[in-house]
């Protein structure tokens, strides 16, 4: 599995909130959804995304934002247009002074805004990322992230402006590929300027710990050391361990514990996933080794976890 097919295993979209948003300036619309992460793509006209925790970036036709939740974030015609509707946890979008506006702003099926022929249109899709695996994910990312429409993700975004309107049978799923196809596009565009990338996906070029890194990913399970880990590529084990750390940035075995760990994260979130069969699938020897480690590493036990859900 390549790097990024492995970051992106988390937040695969499962029922995903899209809404397509028609306005006309000025517009100033609060996030505070605290989705863990966001996807606005420009369809048509202009418009600013103002993070909470950094600058504003403008959008062109085509342009996609990635917002790292859950800190909340301005989208507006301009970055001084004071805040007009404010968009709270589960979609719920009121006045500043709490009054609902469901009803009143509704243009059809997951449209909303001030008018049919607004000049501006948006598309923003929220992900849940109901697994571990997409903590992954979210370190590596900034609070916010812009590609433009020239970088492959503008005619995906047109695809989802088609899109996003129907009510056919299926349309949930054809949904939720789209969208994961819009982000995986803006990822792979950002991953690959220089200085973007988080150590371990870069690392993943090298000749001697790509190859360490693509075996303890897509074998978690087998019982790893790092000596069987260095015969498996063909240098020492010392090499082996001072190059992944110089370039991963942790040991090769911490590395592994992470991954089987945020494996067993998203495998507990399966209803019929027991905790001895999570435990043999990412390596752990009995369900108590499982349970300690993961109680250790993220500080709830798995049964707190999955619960959680």
């Amino acid at each position: 599995m390549d790097p990024l097919s492995g970051l992106l295993e988390g937040p695969r979209a499962r029922g995903a909130f899209l809404l397509r948003s028609m306005l006309d300036p000025p517009f100033a619309l609060r996030i505070e959804d605290r989705a863990p992460l966001t996807v606005v793509g420009l369809v048509r006209g202009a418009a600013w995304v103002v993070p909470d925790d950094g600058g504003p970036a403008a959008l062109g036709p085509g342009d996609v934002a990635v917002l790292r939740g859950p800190d909340g974030y301005l989208v507006a015609d301009d970055p001084a247009t004071p805040p007009q509707v404010v968009v709270h946890p589960g979609q719920r979008c009121t006045t500043l002074r709490g009054e609902p506006l469901a009803e009143a702003t509704a243009l059809g099926v997951r449209t909303w805004g001030t008018g049919a022929d607004g000049c501006t249109v948006l598309l923003t899709g929220t992900y849940q990322l109901p697994g571990e695996l997409g903590r992954r994910l979210l370190t590596a990312l900034p609070p916010l992230l812009v590609v433009g429409g020239e970088d492959r993700s503008g005619p995906l975004v047109s695809l989802l402006a088609d899109e996003v309107t129907r009510d056919a049978p299926g349309q949930e799923v054809v949904l939720d590929r789209l969208l994961d196809l819009v982000l995986i596009a803006a990822l792979r565009t950002w991953f690959a300027r220089p200085g973007a990338a988080p150590a371990w996906y870069v690392a993943a070029a090298d000749p001697v710990v790509g190859p360490a890194l693509r075996l303890l990913r897509d074998d978690p399970a087998r019982p790893w050391t790092v000596a069987a880990l260095a015969a498996e590529v063909g240098v020492s084990r010392a090499a082996l361990a001072r190059r992944f750390t110089q370039l991963v940035g942790e040991p090769p075995m911490t590395f592994l514990t992470g991954c089987r760990l945020a494996l067993a994260a998203d495998l507990l979130r399966e209803p019929d996933a027991t905790l001895g069969a999570v435990a043999r699938e990412v390596g752990y020897g009995s369900p108590f080794a499982l349970s300690s480690a993961f109680r250790r590493v993220h500080g709830v036990s798995p049964r707190d976890h999955r619960l959680a859900r």
